[in-house]
């Protein structure tokens, strides 16, 4: 853990940062948790403000070191680089992120938060529908290892591949919307207690275990607190750790509804393709196997599957060339998705991306990438370009 010596408060860096430019170092929390990496972009006023609230600060060797290249390049003037960049539909992303966490935060207040999240819904269910590819591509690419943030990017996860599994029952948009506010929020009493286990490399404690098994009726009176009064919503939020044969918990029903099913599966399935200190995530192929084995092959674990494809967006491959690529974009298939190349034909990695459509032979997939410590991070803009909002 840092010293106080060894950090220096956001707020002390108003020379180093901007709205609308690359971070010249990371950003971390009050408890040294990676919020922004470096080179990520700042989006607004209101996403410093979330930042300081947090305690965020930079390490200060990466501060002295930036500060200096500036001086140097200036002659020794201390300069501020100049020229925001276009906002991009991962901007939108990571916006969603700081916005989730600002309404979050306020949840039990009742003066509009529930309105607010109502919005938010709508919000988000239009940006999936911007690129549903590509928010396949964020939800299971999973890269930077944020914990600090692991509650609000597990629920806008989560509710992508909730939502699109049940487009793919054809529920209502009624229906959308309620399982997409519940994904959002299910966890909302727990967001600092998700985000410390997420890095912590030790099992549950039985206070954490008390405090899991006892989040749906606490998330359930926030929301009402709040001003929610969706009552599918609110019951997804209740049962979605419900199991049919009776197991689940708050209340142990067998009898939940298909709602809150399908969002316990969502979650299920984002919880084990998602990196955590004390083990690594599964490959989506694995986490989708167990999940259809444990629902006995039923239709809401069938069409989770379906929507996401056997090699969905942000999974890594190996084509028959030799290269590894990521897949960008579900195919008419699920086994011949398009992808980007991402090294030579001897596997090592390349600056470049080169698109191969995998129905061809020559770029057909052989199965999912085996070494994968050189592809840490592939950023979306690597892969699609710089796709604006």
């Amino acid at each position: 853990m840092a010293t106080a010596e060894e950090r220096v408060l956001l707020s002390e860096l108003s020379d180093l940062i901007r709205v609308g430019e690359p971070l010249p170092f990371r950003v971390l929390d009050a408890q040294a948790r990676l919020l922004l990496n470096e080179g990520q972009v700042l989006l607004g006023e209101a996403q410093v403000e979330m930042l300081i609230e947090r305690g965020a600060w930079a390490e200060r060797p990466q501060v002295v070191a930036e500060r200096g290249r500036r001086a140097a390049a200036a002659g020794g003037v201390s300069a501020v680089p100049s020229g925001q960049r276009r906002r991009t539909l991962f901007d939108a992303w990571e916006q969603c992120v700081w916005d989730l966490d600002a309404l979050l935060r306020q949840a039990g207040r009742p003066a509009g938060v529930g309105a607010a999240l109502a919005e938010f819904v709508q919000a988000q269910v239009a940006l999936v529908d911007r690129d549903p590819d590509i928010a396949l591509f964020m939800a299971v690419r999973q890269d930077d290892r944020r914990f600090a943030l692991y509650a609000l990017t597990h629920g806008l996860h989560t509710a992508t591949v909730a939502l699109l599994a049940a487009r793919a029952l054809g529920w209502s948009m009624a229906q959308q919307a309620s399982l997409v506010g519940a994904a959002l929020t299910m966890n909302v009493s727990i967001l600092e207690l998700q985000a410390h286990m997420a890095e912590q490399d030790t099992p549950p404690t039985q206070k954490q275990l008390e405090q899991i098994r006892s989040h749906p009726l606490r998330s359930l009176k926030l929301l009402r607190d709040s001003g929610v009064d969706d009552a599918a919503w609110l019951e997804a939020v209740l049962d979605h750790h419900e199991h049919r044969d009776g197991s689940g918990y708050p209340r142990g029903r067998r009898d939940a509804g298909e709602l809150p099913l399908l969002l316990r599966a969502a979650d299920v399935f984002m919880a084990k393709i998602s990196p955590r200190a004390l083990r690594a995530p599964l490959l989506p192929q694995a986490a989708a196997r167990q999940l259809f084995q444990q629902e006995a092959g039923g239709p809401l674990a069938a069409a989770l599957i379906k929507s996401l494809g056997i090699y969905p967006p942000g999974d890594l491959v190996q084509l028959r060339s030799g290269e590894a690529a990521v897949v960008t974009h579900r195919g008419s298939t699920g086994a011949a998705p398009r992808v980007a190349a991402i090294s030579d034909a001897r596997g090592r990695p390349v600056a470049g991306t080169t698109p191969r459509d995998t129905s061809d032979p020559a770029w057909a997939i052989t199965g999912t990438l085996v070494e994968r410590a050189a592809y840490t991070r592939v950023l979306p803009e690597r892969v699609y370009g710089l796709v604006e909002a």
